[in-house]
Formats: C-alpha cells, sequence, structure tokens
C-alpha cells in the first residue's frame, strides 16, 4: 500500500476503483465527486454525484453511500467519456468544520478490495469542504493525486471553481481574472489559497525559472510563456516583502535575469526577457517588429541543463540570506540528467529553499514525477505537478497547486531547524 501525502500522486489500478472516505467521532460527511473536462469546469450540473444525485455517465461515478464514519464512491475509469479529463473527490461536513473531524483519510481500494493507496488528511482549519483528491488521465492510463485542499464556503466554494449550480442559484464565477485589474484580483485568490492552508500571512521570496529549451519555442511563440508570467507575478506581490520577483531562464545555459517589481515593472519586464530565438528571430517579436538589442539571452539555447540553473540558485539565495524561498519552476521535459537533480536537491534539503516544479504538456520529466518517494533528504523540499495546458486551467487551480505543499515544507523546515 502506498501512503500518500498532499500533492503526491500514484498510478490507480486497473479496474473499478472504489474510494473509501473514513474519520472517527461524531462529525457527519458527505461525499461526493465532479467531473471536469479539459477546461476545468464541469460539462453541466449532471457532472456533480452526491447523494441526491448518485450517478454520472451510466454510474462510471457512483455514490455508494456509508455509514456512522464512512462515505464511498466508485470511480471506473475506462467508462469514462473522453472529455472527461478528472475526477475530483470531496466531501463536506454537516454543521460544523473540518477542524472537528478525527482521524479523516481517504482509502483507494482496487477491484478485488485491496487497499492500493491511503491519503490521511490534515484538517485544522474552518474548511467546510474539502477536495481530498483527484483520479486523472496521464499519457494513456489514470493516477490518484492526493489534494486536502478546502473552502470555508462549503458548495459554494466548489461551485466557484468547477461551474456547478447549487440550490438553483446562478454559479459564482471561476476565481480568474480576465477582465478589470488582473494583479489584484489574482493577489486575492493567492491570499485565499494561502488563507485555507493556514498560511495567511506568510513571508517568502519568490522565483521564476523559465525552460528556454528549443521544444519551448511554439509556447513562447504564442505568448504562453509571457501569461504564465503574469499569472506567476501575483504570488510573489503576496507573499514577498517588496512585492519582487526573482527570475531565471535556462537551456544548456541558465541566466539569471533582472528581479522585477510587481506590479509596476511587470509588462516591460516580459517585452523584455521572455523570449526565445529561432534563427535570427526573436519569438514572441516585439509590438513593432524589431529585434531586442542587445540581446542578453542569445546564449541561452539548446537542451535542458537543469543542475546549472539549480546550482546557480542555491549559491545565489546562500550569499544574500534572508526569507525562506519559494522556486517555481517551469519546464516542458525531456530530464535526462535525473541523478544530478537528486543529489542537488537532497543535498539542498537542509537550505530554506523549496522547489515547485511544474510541467508544460504530456513529456518525460524523470526524477520530478519520483519527488514523493525520493529518499534521502531532510525534509521533503520539492513538489511536481504536470498540466496539459496551462492557459486552460483556473488561477484558483493554478495557485493551489503551486501553493498546496508550501505551507507544510515550512512546518517541516522549522521542526528540522531548517528555518527559524
Amino acid at each position: 500500500m502506498t501512503e500518500l501525502i498532499a500533492g503526491a500522486h500514484t498510478p490507480v489500478p486497473a479496474g473499478e476503483l472504489t474510494l473509501l472516505l473514513r474519520w472517527a467521532g461524531g462529525s457527519v460527511l458527505d461525499a461526493s465527486a465532479v467531473l471536469v473536462a479539459a477546461n476545468g469546469r464541469v460539462r453541466s450540473d449532471d457532472d456533480l454525484v452526491f447523494y441526491n444525485q448518485p450517478q454520472a455517465e451510466a454510474g462510471a461515478v457512483r455514490h455508494l453511500g456509508g455509514t456512522p464514519g464512512r462515505q464511498t464512491l466508485a470511480v471506473d475509469p475506462a467508462r469514462l467519456p473522453a472529455d472527461v479529463e478528472r475526477v475530483v473527490v470531496a466531501a463536506t461536513v454537516d454543521g460544523g468544520v473540518f477542524a472537528d473531524v478525527r482521524d479523516l483519510a481517504l482509502e483507494l481500494h482496487d477491484a478485488a478490495g485491496s487497499v492500493a493507496a491511503s491519503f490521511p488528511v490534515r484538517t485544522a482549519g474552518p474548511e467546510t469542504l474539502l477536495l481530498l483528491a483527484e483520479v486523472y488521465r496521464r499519457q494513456g492510463g489514470w493516477r490518484l493525486r492526493a489534494l486536502g485542499q478546502g473552502y470555508d464556503t462549503g458548495l459554494a466554494g466548489l461551485a466557484a471553481d468547477f461551474g456547478v449550480t447549487v440550490d438553483d442559484e446562478p454559479p459564482a464565477p471561476p476565481r480568474s481574472a480576465p477582465a478589470g485589474d488582473p494583479i489584484s484580483l489574482r493577489k486575492e485568490i493567492v491570499r485565499v489559497s494561502l488563507e485555507k492552508r493556514g498560511a495567511a500571512g506568510v513571508r517568502a521570496r519568490v522565483a521564476l525559472v523559465l525552460d528556454r529549451s528549443g521544444s519551448m519555442r511554439p509556447l513562447y511563440h504564442a505568448g504562453v510563456v509571457g501569461r504564465l508570467v503574469e499569472r506567476i507575478a501575483p504570488v510573489a506581490a503576496v507573499v514577498d516583502d517588496d512585492s519582487s520577483l526573482d527570475a531565471w531562464i535556462f537551456a544548456d545555459e541558465c541566466a539569471r535575469l533582472p528581479s522585477l517589481r510587481v506590479p509596476q515593472e511587470l509588462e516591460p519586464w516580459i517585452a523584455a526577457n521572455v523570449y526565445i530565438r529561432q534563427g535570427n528571430r526573436q519569438l514572441p517579436p516585439l509590438p513593432d517588429g524589431s529585434l531586442r538589442v542587445p540581446d542578453h539571452l542569445v546564449h541561452v539555447f539548446g537542451g535542458n541543463n537543469e543542475p546549472e540553473v539549480i546550482r546557480d540558485i542555491l549559491d545565489f539565495y546562500a550569499a544574500e540570506p534572508g526569507d525562506p524561498v519559494l522556486v517555481l519552476f517551469f519546464s516542458d521535459g525531456g530530464i535526462n540528467r535525473s541523478r544530478q537533480i537528486q543529489a542537488l536537491l537532497t543535498k539542498a534539503a537542509a537550505e530554506p529553499v523549496f522547489w515547485q516544479f511544474v510541467g508544460l504538456g504530456r513529456s518525460d520529466y524523470g526524477i520530478l514525477e519520483r519527488f514523493d518517494t525520493m529518499p534521502g533528504r531532510l525534509v521533503d523540499n520539492a513538489g511536481f505537478f504536470q498540466v496539459d495546458d496551462i492557459d486552460r486551467i483556473t488561477d484558483a487551480e493554478l495557485y493551489d497547486r503551486l501553493l498546496s505543499e508550501f505551507p507544510q515544507w515550512l512546518t517541516d523546515a522549522r521542526r528540522a531547524g531548517v528555518i527559524r
């Protein structure tokens, strides 16, 4: 049996899966499931499975009821249609909060009834609804990811993220920022994500790392990388003391980019620094079609050399002690230096730097996908998740996944004496 922590993932067995929610004490919990499409939303209200709507897709996802201290759902991934990307498992607490729920855990049972994985859920806050886990597609198969993310607004929070209509009221809009003042709106979403984890007011320096290898050209050309930077900047605006964002770019070699203040310097910074070369062209071009002169990043091209940029980041922050560091590291894969990365991050576990890696698309991520079982570290100092299309997930989901492990790492790092 595999025991998971929040953010960890594991392959699921073949056949129908049983997801058993169990807890101790007198709290009353109700399990539910949400079928989610690639855009991060339900296709219709029929995609919510709960006690009043006990099945979806002709029984591919079913609510099996429960007894005191137990609730059960069944999911048969093979019967789900192609436009369902994942099934999110949630629970609500009736007349209380999850801080009052004892010994909460989610178990994954295979078709024979054996426990394949278990997720002991930490509950210490005012949440009335928790996203417990998700069963999601990955490279032609299915995996289970432990979540442990919640809302103090119950089903309204679920509706806001997934577009489910609750009690015949219009669903709340997704917590994204398509219009108005996007930085301010996104900062508020970041604050909510941290508050849900008991980390309101946390202080940290934020480092952004962008892959500039040749395979990233389509993402630069289409403006995806620039939009990604716009969405990452509010994290620094909320948690960094002076709202600044440090940044690196890497391929065969790496370069430290100028730090920027958010939001004052964001737009010109992206125009000057977020691009890639293809021959004599720069992608994306400047609005007037001119070249960035001088081209300070002309030497950063080719393949993937993650160890070089990891070492550079560690050296930089070792020379400038201060608040803990959250490194948000984006790559489209092709990881071929797994042994070096493992050695560096194992040694770096004694430093006040946490590494959240994000895979952009379907690829081979090597050691990044094995962080949850990587041995020999003083604390678990790294996390990983992968998205097929970063533009198609809501800001709320992006920030929840970026920040899901960071508060717990701070707690563990303090306990181990890494930070004070």
